[in-house]
This record gives C-alpha cells, structure tokens and sequence, in this order.
C-alpha cells in the first residue's frame, strides 16, 4: 500500500456545525497525522469540509492514494461517497469517539451508506487522548495501512436464533396481516441530511408488504393554511392539560413561545389529516433541509404522532420516522404490530446512537434523537404525557423557533432491530438489551455532553461496544420496551429478511 494517505474532512452542509466543530476535527486530524507518522507514513490533507456532493467528486475523484475520512460532528453521507464510490482504494472512517458532537453518529451513517453502494472501507476509532498510546487503535490502524482493510472480531454475530413456538404464532398472525393488507407508508419527501442508507424503493419496499406514497413537503405548508383555529387551541389545550411542561422563553430561548407550538401542532393536524386521506399506516417524516427558513421542526409533532396520547387520537400510535428514514420505519412498524398481538404498549421509539460509556462495569450507550421518541418511554403510561419536555430545538440548527419531545426514558427490558441494504438483499440487525436508570449525576453529565435538549435514553444493547462500532449498519436504532425478540427475528426471516442477532454469549 501506499505511504502517502490522504486525509479529508466531511463536513455538514450547514456552515456553523462546522465552525463548532472546528477545534475537535483540528485537534483529531493531529492526533491522526502523529499516528500516521509514528507507522512511517506520509499523510496530506485534503484541504477544506467538504459540504456538498459535487465538493467530494472533485475533491476526492482525483486521489488515489489510499484516503481517512474523520468524523467529530454530523456529516452527510454524500459528502464522503459520492467522491470514492467506483474505486477501490484503501478507505478508513476515523472518528474520535466523543458525544460532544455526532461524529459517531456520522461515520455509522456514511459507513452504512457505502455498504449500500458496495464500497469496501473500514472503521476505526478511539477516546484516548493520546492515540499514538491507544495500542489497540494503533495495531488497527497499522493492519489497515498494511493490508488496506481491518478485521474486526464477529464473535458476536449470530445468523439464527432459537425461536419459541409462542414467538412464532404471534410472527405468523403479524405475517397473515400483513399478506391480507399491505402497509402503507406516507413519505412526507426523501430521506434527508444525505443518509443514502435510509431510502430503499419500491423494489426492495413491496417484497415485505410495504408501498411508500410520496407527498411533497410542500402540501405542510399549503395545507396547513386551512386547519381550522378551533382545533389547534383544542389540540393546544390537550397536550397542556396531559402534562408536556414547556420551556417557553428560557434562557437561550426567548424567541421559543407558545405560538410556536401551536404551530407545530398545525403540522401535526396536518399530517394526520394526509394520513387519513390516503389511509396511511405509517409515516417517514424528511422535514430537513428546505423546511428549515420555513416552518418550525417536526420533532414535537412527530413525538405526538408516536404516541397513544395525543389530540385527536385513536388510542394507538402512527408510526413516525423522523428524516424520513425506511431502515428504521420497517422495524417500528413491525415491532409496533408484534407489540399489540402480544398486548403490549405499542409505542417503539427512534433513536441516534449517540455516544457511550462504561458505567458500573458495563457499557452504555446514549441513544438520542431529537424527533421520534413517543411519551410511553417517559413514564411508561399511555393515557398521559407526562415526563414529556418541549425545550427549543438549538437556533443554530433550526432558526425558526420550535420544541422538542424530550425527556428522560425509564429502565425496563428492551428489543431492538434495523433494516438496512447489503449487496442488493434486504438485512435486518435485532438484538435485546436493557434501558438503565443512570444515577442523576451520571445521567446529567452524560446528557449535558450531548444534546440537553433532546430525548434520553441509556442503553445496553446486549453486545459489546466494538460490536456495534465495527459492524452496525445504520446511525439509527428502533427501540420497543418488552422481549419480542423472537417473534422479531421469526417475522423478519418469514418476511425475507437475511437476519443477524447482536449478541453476548448465544
């Protein structure tokens, strides 16, 4: 291989993410270049983010050395594969394993995404601060500077899982439902934010029973005009009178209002309104990046629809994939369907993969999403909404004034699962685990080193930390409070599905 490596920024589109992330991708390309250095290589930068598709193809077209993408902060997958896709250099995803910003979160999303276009890369990160000192990260940055790839240990991958006969009767009456009805998914616009691994198609999307019906997001607007006043204030007083306490006005906030809620509950009537017209069982939500100047964010209406308590609600959740992501509304809706045929809660949330840490000997992620997290995983009690927070979401990323659907998740045994493409087949990736009560101090410090403002959820999901680091296809998780884990893995390989389980000790 080589000596000389390339080393380039993917950045976000938006140009103040990247200015606050600045300091971390600087200091991080350091930290690589010592260590690129110390193994006897040559490394060069490729000089500026790069925030836009066309930025990557000629940027990253012409270099054919082998090349290290480093992640610290939320970038579009676009950015890094639309300048290496069709070649086959040596190509790294380097992160620096912190929650400060969602570069985690970034390099799962761009490493799944070229999966989805079949080009080889690999993963490495660390939390050390010094990484030359990192031995593990140093023997894997060696094997790939070497080798142009790095193994990763699959003890924990499993491709079958026992099956109890009651998990597959539940999986066969799901299965019947859906064969007797398909499941209609509205996508309000196209996945968003560049996460090329979150749109599947028609081709992929009828072989398990779904249509996706595209509605522009420009009918939020249109259609918005003519919601009745009446029932905004009705939906206004609902969601007061059920217990969400607003941070209207707070510090960093001033412009956040109760009108801007109200407001989000305009998108939120709207939305149910196009979901009745079109007999919608589910829903993929884009909102960004156009709707940005233009309307308040979506999470508050998107935690309303993912919840049982709700205006004008029937008693069950629509699921909601916030930025309109397919690989994670296929789960949500299963595991929604699985959930009421074992008369279970049928909320099933929608999370990042954050950040972790170890905790009482054990590691934990922080899963956290700012959109998507129904109320049942605040107090576990479907006919109110309390523990439910509306904070602003951060002005710097959304300039009009909205809030969030937050709140602190309650412990309880969970299930997990993502969809996503490899080689042209559909795969689902399920596991079982357990949310955890983090002691407040703990809870807080973790927290406040992510996004205060955002849902919260603390996790083991059942597999090592370097499980999920090196082999998890996707940025998001579904997440469903109870064991439906068999009836999960026999649903999705009934479904056609090829199936892999995470987990310790099978």
């Amino acid at each position: 291989m080589s000596k000389n490596v390339a080393i380039f920024w993917p950045g976000d589109y938006r140009e103040e993410p990247n200015k606050w992330a600045l300091p971390q991708v600087k200091e991080t390309t350091e930290q690589l270049v010592r260590a690129l250095k110390k193994l006897g290589r040559k490394p060069y930068q490729v000089r500026g983010f790069l925030r836009k598709p066309n930025e990557a193809i000629e940027k990253l077209g012409p270099v054919d050395d082998p090349a290290i993408g480093v992640f610290c902060h939320w970038t579009y997958g676009p950015h890094t594969v639309d300048g290496v896709v069709g070649k086959d250099s040596p190509l790294l995803l380097a992160s620096n394993f912190s929650g400060t910003w969602p570069g985690l979160v970034a390099l799962l999303n761009t490493s799944s995404c070229l999966e989805m276009v079949d080009r080889r890369h690999s993963r490495v990160w660390t939390d050390a601060p010094d990484w030359t000192k990192d031995r593990g990260f140093m023997t894997r940055l060696d094997e790939w500077c070497s080798s142009g790839a790095i193994r990763y240990d699959e003890s924990e991958l499993h491709y079958n899982a026992p099956i109890t006969a009651e998990a597959a009767a539940v999986a066969g009456e799901v299965l019947r439902e859906l064969r007797a009805k398909r499941v209609m998914a509205l996508m309000l616009g196209d996945t968003s934010m560049g996460m090329i691994n979150g749109y599947f198609g028609s081709r992929l999307l009828s072989k398990i029973g779904f249509t996706e019906h595209k509605v522009d997001q420009a009918w939020l607007i249109n259609r918005g005009r003519f919601i009745a006043e009446r029932r905004i204030e009705d939906a206004f007083k609902f969601v007061v009178d059920k217990g969400v306490k607003f941070h209207w006005g707070a510090e960093g906030a001033k412009d956040f209002t109760s009108e801007s809620t109200r407001e989000q509950l305009r998108m939120y009537l709207t939305v149910l309104d196009l979901v009745d017209e079109f007999g919608a069982d589910c829903v993929g939500w884009q909102y960004q990046l156009g709707l940005l100047p233009l309307l308040p964010p979506s999470d508050f209406s998107e935690g309303l629809l993912n919840s049982t308590c709700r205006p004008e609600g029937n008693g069950d959740v629509i699921i909601t994939s916030t930025e309109a992501d397919q690989g994670n509304l296929i789960p949500m809706e299963l595991m929604k369907r699985i959930l009421k045929r074992r008369g279970l809660h049928p909320g099933v949330m929608f999370h990042d993969v954050r950040w972790g840490a170890r905790h009482k000997g054990r590691f934990l992620w922080v899963l956290l999403n700012s959109g998507s997290c129904g109320a049942y995983a605040f107090n576990h009690d479907g006919e109110t909404l309390k523990g439910t927070h509306s904070y602003r979401q951060p002005a710097g990323y959304f300039p009009i004034p909205g809030g969030t659907f937050a709140g602190e998740s309650l412990p309880g045994e969970m299930t997990w699962a993502r969809a996503y493409v490899k080689n042209g087949e559909l795969w689902m990736d399920i596991g079982r685990g357990e949310v955890v009560k983090l002691p407040p101090k703990v809870r807080d410090t973790w927290w406040e080193g992510t996004t205060r403002q955002w849902p919260f959820m603390a996790a083991d999901l059942g597999c090592q930390m370097e499980t999920v680091m090196a082999h998890y296809q996707s940025n998001h998780v579904a997440v469903a409070y109870g064991n439906i884990f068999g009836e999960m893995v026999a649903l999705s390989q009934s479904l056609g599905f090829k199936v892999r389980v995470l987990a310790s000790g099978m």
